[in-house]
């Protein structure tokens, strides 16, 4: 039967991204996203936020869902399925602790050269890749944060109902 695991995605206002570097077995010295196993009884938004301040000292906000990956064979301990959350730090500062020897911010160009624990190098890449799509699209002629420009309010800010069928 698969374990859940969950993961954060934290990224500074300079565009770091916060990895932890692994203590111990499997892939002692590697580096990783911040994260570890769920426990009985927790939800993954509770799991995420205490697995990101015992590895890395930060207090976050979870924030939104990313992704699932459940690639049987990702973890050489057994099937481990990840959940993965964007999360805003709110208080603390970056260090290891727990089993997490080291906790970091690298740039995206830095990223090249770590050596990744697990299917970590895809999953950040991913994210880079969505990050990336994200703001262009956020940049785009007539699109706002709110989403694209209309000249008239939707249905549903002028109180009408959708026709019934």
């Amino acid at each position: 039967m698969p374990r859940l695991t969950v993961d954060s995605w934290i990224r500074d206002r300079a565009g770091r991204i916060l990895l932890v570097q692994r203590a111990r077995p499997p892939f002692p010295g590697r580096w990783g996203l911040p994260g570890g196993f769920c426990e009985w009884k927790e939800t993954t938004e509770a799991c995420c936020a205490r697995e990101t301040l015992e590895e890395t000292g930060l207090s976050v906000r979870v924030g939104e869902l990313l992704g699932v990956y459940s690639k049987p064979g990702r973890d050489p301990r057994g099937h481990n399925v990840t959940v993965l959350y964007r999360a805003r730090p709110v208080s603390g500062r970056a260090k290891g602790g727990d089993d997490a020897a080291d906790a970091r911010w690298f740039t995206p160009r830095e990223l090249a050269r770590i050596p990744f624990a697990f299917d970590h190098r895809e999953i950040v890449m991913e994210q880079l890749a969505r990050d990336r799509h994200r703001r262009s699209r956020s940049n785009a002629p007539g699109v706002s944060r709110a989403g694209p420009s209309t000249s008239r309010p939707s249905r549903k800010k002028r109180g009408l109902r959708a026709p019934r069928r």
